[in-house]
C-alpha cells in the first residue's frame, strides 16, 4: 500500500508541479552537419531501425513512468496503443507495487490492446537485492514482457521518506540475474546519467543494452522531495547531462544506447542519433496526452517524427545507418 501510495503521488507531482531538473541535456553544444545538397528525396527516408531483435518503425522507445494505481493503467493503455500504432516499443513504471499486491498487475498489463509492442517489465537495482530471480522472472511474464528493465535510482531513494541506502553488491546482483534471466536486461538511470565508466563495468555484467536517462529533464529528486519535503534543493540538477552520456557510453561499450533525459524534440532526437544511439527515449511529454488518450500522445511522437525526417533530409541521411557521425561538437 505505501509503493502505491507513493505512485500515486509520483503522478500528481509530474501532471501539477514543474518537476524539471533546471539544467539543459547538453545537445545545445551539438551541431547537425547540415548538407546543402542532399543527393535524395525526402520521400526516401527511411527511420525504421532494430532493437534487441525486435523491429520499431521509428528509434523511439517509450520510456518506463508508472504503474500501480487505477490511474496508471489508463495512462498506460494511452501509451501502448500509441506504440502499437506507431511501431514503436515502451517501459512500465517499476513493479514493486505488484510485488506488495499482485492484484495490481492489471495496470501494468498492456499486451492485450499492443500486442506487437517491444515491452519492457522494470525493477530496481536495490531490489534485486532482495528478490530471487524466479520472482523478477514472474513479474515480467505476467505482464507478457520482452525484456527487463533494471533502473538505478540512488539519488531517487535518497530523496525518499524510506528510499533504500544500502547498494552494496548491486552489480554483482544484476550480473546473477542475467546469467539467469532468459530475457534480455536493459539497464537505466532515471535521471542522473550513466557514464562511461559505469556503462563499462555494467556492460562487463552481460546485460544486453543501456539508457543513459541523464540531466535534463524530471530531476527524480525533486519529484520525491516535493513529496517528503527533504530540503534537498541542491540536488535538483545532480548528474551527468544526457548528451555527455551518450558521447561517452557510445564510445565505451558495444552494447545498444538509448538516449533520453530531457529530449523534447525531433531535432535533439536526430542529434542523439547521430552520436550514435540505437534509440531515443521520451518521458515527460508523453505523460500528459496519456491522461487524455491515445491519438493525444501519437500526436506528440508524430510531431518527433517528422522532425526526425526532417533533419535527416537536411543531413543528406537517407537512413539511420548514413545519419551516424552526421552531427559535431562546438
Amino acid at each position: 500500500m505505501k509503493t502505491q501510495k507513493r505512485k500515486l503521488d509520483h503522478l500528481r507531482v509530474c501532471l501539477q508541479r514543474d518537476v524539471q531538473s533546471g539544467r539543459t541535456n547538453g545537445f545545445e553544444r551539438y551541431e547537425l552537419l547540415h548538407d546543402a545538397l542532399p543527393d535524395m528525396n525526402f520521400d526516401e527516408i527511411n527511420i525504421i531501425s532494430k532493437f534487441l531483435g525486435k523491429d520499431f518503425d521509428a528509434p523511439i522507445f517509450i520510456e518506463p513512468m508508472t504503474g500501480g494505481t487505477a490511474e496508471a493503467e489508463k495512462i498506460n493503455k494511452n501509451l501502448a496503443k500509441a506504440a502499437q500504432d506507431v511501431g514503436i516499443g515502451m517501459g512500465v513504471g517499476s513493479q514493486r507495487a505488484m510485488i506488495e499486491n499482485p492484484d495490481l498487475a492489471p495496470t501494468y498489463f498492456v499486451k492485450d490492446i499492443a500486442p506487437d509492442i517491444f515491452l519492457a517489465g522494470n525493477i530496481g537495482a536495490s531490489h534485486i537485492l532482495e528478490l530471487s530471480t524466479e520472482q523478477i522472472t514472474q513479474l515480467v511474464d505476467r505482464i507478457k514482457a520482452d525484456a527487463l528493465v533494471i533502473h538505478l535510482n540512488t539519488a531517487q531513494e535518497i530523496a525518499q521518506m524510506d528510499g533504500h541506502k544500502k547498494w552494496k553488491g548491486a552489480l554483482d546482483a544484476i550480473k546473477k540475474l542475467r546469467s539467469e534471466f532468459k530475457m534480455p536486461v536493459i539497464v537505466k538511470e532515471v535521471g542522473c546519467g550513466i557514464t562511461g565508466k559505469a556503462a563499462d563495468r555494467l556492460e562487463k555484467t552481460g546485460i544486453d543494452a543501456i539508457d543513459v536517462a541523464g540531466v535534463g529533464g524530471t530531476s527524480w529528486i525533486k519529484v520525491d522531495s516535493l513529496i517528503t519535503g527533504k530540503p534537498l534543493n541542491n540536488f535538483f540538477g545532480w548528474g551527468m547531462q544526457t548528451a555527455q552520456c551518450v558521447e561517452q557510453c557510445v564510445e565505451k561499450v558495444k552494447v545498444p544506447v538509448i538516449a533520453s533525459g530531457g529530449i523534447r524534440n525531433g531535432i535533439e532526437a536526430t542529434k542523439a542519433l547521430a552520436m550514435g544511439a540505437s534509440l531515443v527515449g521520451l518521458a515527460l511529454p508523453l505523460l500528459k496526452p496519456a491522461t487524455k488518450s491515445a491519438d493525444a500522445v501519437k500526436a506528440v511522437l508524430n510531431q518527433i517524427i517528422t522532425e526526425i525526417k526532417i533533419s535527416m533530409f537536411l543531413v543528406g541521411a537517407p537512413n539511420l545507418g548514413e545519419l551516424k557521425g552526421k552531427v559535431v561538437k562546438i
